[in-house]
């Protein structure tokens, strides 16, 4: 197993990739810190890594509040008395809108969870991977990184693109200490996000653009599973990926080469 002795903190864990990338990290022999901001969907995910015979602890946080996720950290850490990965995961689409619509709250309320929590999930594991190394890998998007055309997603695309900027910044401040921190840019995946996500009148801002064989080149409009995208995470956490920082890496099947 790849990842045998590790220590994992996953966010956003209860579903979608993060849950995904919980399961395959723990069958590749991490302990995983299963972490979101409900406490019964992360239940379920460490329910099921226990049931395989992983093993799992389950935090409950909102990662845009500092103490808490400090102090699921501090008890993922005290647990297994290390921190190897990090897998900051958790965000949402939030609301998208035109701009003149789009309230200051609610930008607020994407940025906050997106692009803050991202930087107090990485703050608070720091002290814990600096001791003997490990690996961070960030969820971003294709949103603010290559794809513009999303209209009405300006909080969204800001908070992803501002994760990159962030991950560049600390791939170089902790490279001296060995953690590696790197970023991924999913497509098309499918989640239950776009479900939770409040488009208000778009259709008066929105270009018109039309792709008649599907967005998705690669599988001919198919999204990914959230499998594969778990994957590439194994991947960045693991020994393979051991001289990769400070990069960003599509999984899209080429869609932002297409629709950017």
């Amino acid at each position: 197993m790849q990842l045998s002795g590790k220590v994992a903190l996953v966010t956003g864990a209860g579903s979608g990739i993060g849950k995904a990338a919980a399961l395959l990290l723990a069958r590749e022999g991490a302990c995983v810190g299963a972490l979101s901001d409900s406490a019964d969907e992360v239940k379920q995910t460490v329910d099921e890594i226990q049931s395989a015979g992983g093993q799992a602890l389950s935090l409950t946080a909102d990662v845009s509040r500092p103490e808490q996720i400090q102090r699921a950290v501090t008890d993922l850490a005290g647990r297994w008395e290390r921190l190897d990965i990090v897998f900051a995961n958790a965000g949402i689409n939030g609301v998208w809108a035109p701009l003149d619509e789009l309230s200051p709250e609610e930008w607020d309320r994407t940025l906050d969870i997106n692009l803050k929590g991202t930087f107090l999930t990485v703050k608070y594991a720091a002290p814990y991977l600096r001791k003997q190394g490990g690996s961070v890998v960030i969820t971003s998007s294709v949103n603010g990184t290559r794809i513009f055309s999303n209209t009405g997603a300006t909080a969204y695309s800001c908070s992803k693109a501002g994760q990159v900027a962030f991950a560049k910044m600390v791939a170089v401040e902790l490279a001296r200490d060995r953690v590696r921190v790197n970023v991924i840019c999913p497509g098309a995946i499918e989640t239950n996000i776009g479900e939770n996500t409040e488009r208000r009148d778009l259709e008066r801002v929105k270009e018109p653009v039309e792709y008649p064989e599907g967005s998705i080149p690669l599988t001919r409009g198919q999204p990914a599973s959230a499998e594969q995208v778990a994957q590439l995470v194994l991947f960045l956490a693991s020994d393979a990926s051991s001289h990769i920082t400070g990069s960003e890496i599509w999984i899209d099947g080429a869609q932002s080469l297409l629709q950017g």
